[in-house]
């Protein structure tokens, strides 16, 4: 832990400062600091909050617009924790749902580490679409 986070906690602690103002010293902190140029070894690469999706439909149309989708990775995350928790009866009849549904997936199988992987790929991510006029981006922020 740096200096200066160690003295915003202090400051906390002794009552100096709220929860809120920590909060917010502790982020303008991480947004000060350069970030590493590519290629410099020892620099962790931040972890990703949130899947961004955006759909914009330019044809000029009348139905022509923008979709922004901005889910919390913690909420996938969390998603995977809960499986844990449902009963193996529970999850082979959903299993079966979804296999029925065209989404042949075994969440018996599914593990936390299978989502960090999945959202590190997400960063090569490429979504083609068929019109020249729209335009989809996913990626992690």
């Amino acid at each position: 832990m740096n200096e200066d986070r160690r003295q915003i906690l202090q400051m906390l602690a002794n009552g100096k400062i709220t929860a809120d103002e920590a909060e917010q010293l502790i982020d303008a902190l991480g947004r000060e600091q350069p970030a590493a140029p590519p290629g410099v070894a020892g620099q962790a690469k931040p972890r990703p909050k949130y899947l961004r999706v955006l759909v914009e439909d330019n044809s000029g149309g009348e139905e022509s617009g923008r979709i922004n989708i901005r889910v919390p990775l913690q909420l996938l995350r969390a998603g995977v924790r809960l499986t844990s928790l449902v009963p193996p009866q529970a999850l082979t009849k959903l299993n079966a749902q979804l296999d029925k549904s065209g989404v042949p997936i075994d969440l018996t199988q599914l593990k936390p580490q299978d989502i960090e992987e999945l959202i590190e790929q997400l960063d090569e991510l490429t979504v083609d679409v068929d019109d020249a006029a729209s335009k989809v981006k996913v990626f992690c922020e």
